[in-house]
Order: C-alpha cells, then sequence, then structure tokens
C-alpha cells in the first residue's frame, strides 16, 4: 500500500473505532490493524525525514541543496 492508502485507512479506523455501534471483537481487530499502520507510517515518515532537503536560493538561477539530519538540522562535514 502507499502512504496515502495507508494514512486513509487509518482515518477509517479511527471512525469505526469511535462509532458506538462497532462492537467489541471489531474494536479489537480494528485497534491491532491500526497499531501496524501507525508503525508502518511512522517508519515511513521517520525515512522521508532523512531525505528532505533545504533548498537554499543561492542567486537567481542557481540553487544549493543541504542533506538534514533526523532532527533536521543541516548536516555538517567535520573533516
Amino acid at each position: 500500500m502507499s502512504f496515502e492508502s495507508d494514512l486513509k485507512r487509518m482515518e477509517e479506523i479511527t471512525q469505526l473505532l469511535k462509532n458506538p455501534e462497532t462492537g467489541l471483537e471489531k474494536s479489537i481487530e480494528l485497534y491491532e490493524e491500526g497499531s501496524r499502520l501507525a508503525k508502518e507510517l511512522s517508519k515511513t515518515l521517520d525515512q522521508i525525514q532523512r531525505k528532505v532537503e533545504k533548498v537554499t536560493s543561492i542567486d537567481e538561477n542557481e540553487l544549493e541543496t543541504v542533506e538534514l539530519d533526523d532532527e533536521g538540522n543541516e548536516e555538517k562535514d567535520i573533516f
């Protein structure tokens, strides 16, 4: 599944769990599915965050990209 479809399914699960007509067994199944999806979504977001590049404009015709670390700070090469 794609990130978007996983996120949409997570929203569906949330709505079903909020519904008082959803039975206990179904709620448990939905909770387990939601937990698995939450882990997958979190993992995907962590991977995306590590790939994010900060684009800064040097001048009108040239761009520079800078890799960001896990906290969103510019990675610096230390020699």
